[in-house]
């Protein structure tokens, strides 16, 4: 089959409606996922009584499973047994975030491990408020050592919302398919989806590794 410039032209405004729609969901499901993972770290590392324990087993429970799987589940089975529907916008950034707070909070994790364990018994003899040791010593230091890693994981949200075409979420991919459904061409739009996600994610690679060399050399 030819490439067709005139069919491919008349594709972009569609396929630029579903970027838009997957650069939203990256950008608030990573918001999401940043928060909730640093959440989940900072109460696995007070040691709440089992309030920890519930985390931790969530965490190995979202980590085991398939996003796809986590996401229909909650869209189809859980929230009509609940009496909820959400749209399935808001479901996907829900879910994304939720699925990739269980890593960054081990992400989180590694970083708040890292600090100098001196600087908490400093911080225990000097009676500094637990909250200000947070905020003003641990926070400071680690955040911006998995900053990287926080990266790499926003990259790799940005390249699976194509799976939240299973509750109807129409991204750029799922523009493309619907596309092609209506011309039963394919190529062209499917290549021009795959060129937007190559423009998007290859510079954010580059970034992210800058920011691993700055971050090495603190």
């Amino acid at each position: 089959m030819d490439w067709d410039w005139e069919y491919a032209i008349d594709s972009l405004p569609l396929l630029a409606e579903g970027m838009l729609v997957t650069i939203e969901l990256t950008v608030l499901g990573a918001l999401f996922a940043y928060l909730l993972g640093l959440v989940f770290a900072m109460i696995r590392r007070v040691g709440v009584p089992v309030l920890s324990q519930f985390v931790y087993l969530f965490v190995e429970f979202i980590r085991s499973t398939p996003l796809l799987i986590q996401v229909f589940a909650f869209y189809y089975l859980l929230q009509p047994a609940i009496g909820v529907k959400l749209s399935p916008f808001l479901t996907g950034v829900i879910m994304l975030g939720v699925h990739y707070a269980t890593y960054t909070s081990e992400v989180y994790r590694a970083g708040i491990e890292a600090i100098p364990k001196g600087q908490w018994e400093a911080a225990r003899a000097l009676s500094i408020p637990r909250s200000r040791v947070w905020t003003g010593i641990i926070l400071p230091q680690a955040v911006p050592r998995v900053l990287p890693a926080l990266g790499n994981y926003t990259i790799s949200m940005f390249k699976e919302t194509p799976l939240l075409l299973a509750i109807g979420v129409v991204d750029v991919l799922n523009s493309a398919k619907e596309a092609g459904a209506e011309t039963f061409r394919v190529i062209e739009p499917y290549t021009l989806a795959g060129v937007f996600f190559l423009l998007v994610s290859y510079p954010a690679s580059i970034l992210v590794r800058k920011l691993e060399r700055r971050v090495g050399t603190v």
